[in-house]
């Protein structure tokens, strides 16, 4: 009896990692879903301009809609990535409390998915990553916005750089 909670107690110090990564994984997960609520709502509020856009005002709108929509896409990707790292987390948690109850050598299968979720987690950072860069590309603290400007004609950063040159 005794050396059954000792290897209970062990399998639990063991899951801590994981449940801590597990914590990180939802908190981010977090994020991403704000983001992503944000650009939808972003993405209706220019929506309903179309009624009464003049035809300039149109074509930045599809623009920016544009814009607005792969960054919805990338965020997507993000959460799609980082919740399945997170069930590969929770398996290997399984995979640890079954591997001390019913006994059996499952490390490679913890291996396997403890790697397999560090690959998914990474590449839903590099979704994040360049959803921020897609986000931030356009940006102009003190002038207005592509999509706010009186004029149809979009200002890409590159632009503004060549101007200042």
């Amino acid at each position: 009896m005794s050396t059954d909670i000792t290897s209970i107690a062990h399998v639990i110090q063991l899951a801590v990692a994981p449940v801590f990564l597990l914590s990180g994984i939802a908190a981010l997960l977090n994020v991403l879903n704000t983001r992503l609520s944000r650009i939808v709502d972003r993405a209706r509020q220019l929506q309903n301009e179309f009624p009464s856009a003049a035809p300039t005002r149109t074509e930045v709108l599809r623009v920016s809609l544009r814009r607005l929509a792969a960054r919805a896409r990338l965020v997507s990707w993000g959460i799609s990535l980082c919740t399945l790292s997170a069930i590969m987390i929770n398996s290997v948690v399984i995979a640890l409390f079954t591997s001390a109850s019913l006994g059996g050598n499952v490390r490679i299968a913890i291996t396997i998915l403890f790697i397999g979720a560090m690959l998914l987690l990474t590449v839903g950072l590099m979704f994040f990553l360049r959803e921020i860069y897609l986000s931030t590309r356009y940006l102009r603290i003190g002038e207005p916005e592509p999509e706010h400007s009186p004029a149809a004609e979009i200002v890409t950063t590159e632009d503004a750089d060549r101007a200042k040159g």
